[in-house]
């Protein structure tokens, strides 16, 4: 990316964000009021109660996902339809995992105008008939935002911010660094009216953590793949996906190399993956199809400690954000993995998606119950595109898949 370097006496940094007493920010208040548009089974939602924040409106449009939020948040107002929705009530934040089917290389690439991420402007519908700003709007979705059409998805939300006098900051986090074994980075945005967001997203920071070789960890990988790639992760599992649109589960597959087994996870580990506590899901079952709905439910979700871990940070007086080494955007150049502006100026910033870095739990001791074997049909099928594919694989990989095939046609003989 073309980038002029950053000037300290830039005059950007100087007349457009809060100003700040005794070189600190203010403590923020000891509990947030939270609505929770696009609240899906309430990953954000529920990272912010861990936190000691409260919801006081949910909206989402799932019926099964639905089931969850009103189980799980049973004091809260639950609305089905952003767009029917009239006003905000009174809060502090407002949480938007909007929907990502647009953005996503998985989706229909439509981008922000898509039927479904092009939901996103009603969140700003919202904010702007309100008289009363709430001091913090929370945005995630998936990173390929930041390529897809030359990021016209990221460009259209931070325009719209700047347009209402917004100053925003945006991050890839990595679920790993939370200690979870799954490889899953979003992007998250926060944005306010009268805070500086910086402090409580880009100014933490840790060193990603990287397994040069496997070893004899267990190792992710999607049996829906083998054409053009394999997701392969290394004692952790490939990002956890929603599935198909009609609830067929997609669950990722495990080479556990010491059993010479390939399996999936169950839906209560898939959980636990994504930080929810085990059969959270349980009331989408009350659906049609909503045993399998829930695969869906929890690869949609938002990761539970990534949510907490900035909802903490809105709860601290932090230090001001030191923008040394941080370099202005040029119009027209491709988006960074991290950034913040306010209508007079963009910068790019080299956070790295890994704002923390706790105890990594292994995959084979995460996985708490028995695994699911995966089918003769699916291994086979997942095997034969590998080996015609040309895809570079550890050959000790291949010799556990074909042992897997033969074992399970033993088994079902």
């Amino acid at each position: 990316m073309h980038l002029d370097a950053l000037n300290q006496t830039d005059q950007t940094l100087l007349d457009g964000f809060p100003a700040v007493e005794s070189q600190r920010f203010r403590a923020q208040q000891a509990e947030l009021k939270v609505v929770g548009l696009f609240a899906g089974i309430g990953g954000i939602e529920e990272g912010f109660r861990q936190a000691g924040h409260k919801s006081v409106l949910l909206c989402e449009n799932d019926s099964a996902a639905q089931h969850v939020l009103k189980q799980r948040f049973k004091k809260t107002p639950v609305c089905d339809d952003v767009r029917e929705l009239q006003s905000l009530p009174a809060c502090d934040v407002v949480t938007a995992g909007f929907p990502c089917q647009d953005l996503s290389p998985a989706g229909r690439c439509a981008g922000i105008d898509g039927d479904e991420s092009g939901l996103v402007s009603s969140v700003f519908r919202l904010l702007r008939d309100r008289r009363k700003s709430p001091t913090w709007l929370l945005l995630e979705n998936v990173p390929f935002m930041l390529r897809l059409n030359k990021g016209r998805a990221i460009e259209a939300i931070v325009e719209q911010l700047e347009n209402m006098g917004w100053n925003w900051a945006y991050r890839t986090i990595d679920t790993k660094a939370f200690g979870l074994p799954q490889r899953r980075k979003r992007v998250l945005l926060l944005a306010s009216k009268s805070e500086d967001p910086r402090p409580y997203l880009l100014a933490s920071d840790a060193t990603p953590r990287t397994l040069v070789t496997r070893a004899n960890h267990a190792c992710g990988f999607y049996w829906t793949e083998g054409n053009t790639g394999i997701g392969w992760a290394i004692d952790s599992i490939p990002p956890l996906k929603g599935g198909s649109g009609v609830g067929i589960p997609s669950p990722p597959a495990i080479w556990f190399p010491k059993r010479r087994l390939i399996a999936t996870p169950t839906i209560g580990d898939a959980e636990r993956l994504q930080g929810f506590s085990r059969g959270w899901t349980e009331a989408a079952t009350k659906t049609s199809r909503g045993a399998r709905l829930r695969w869906k439910l929890v690869g949609n979700a938002v990761s539970v400690p990534v949510a907490k871990w900035i909802a903490e940070r809105l709860s601290k007086s932090l230090n001001p954000y030191d923008p040394n080494g941080d370099t202005r955007m040029v119009s027209g150049q491709s988006w960074p993995d991290a950034a913040w502006g306010r209508p007079t100026g963009r910068f790019a910033s080299d956070a790295t998606s890994w704002p923390v870095q706790l105890e990594h739990q292994h995959l084979a001791s995460f996985l708490s119950r028995s695994v699911n074997s995966l089918s003769l049909r699916a291994t086979n099928g997942f095997y034969t595109r590998l080996q015609a594919s040309g895809l570079r694989h550890e050959a000790e990989f291949a010799l556990d898949l074909a042992y897997h095939i033969d074992r399970m046609k033993d088994a079902n003989r």
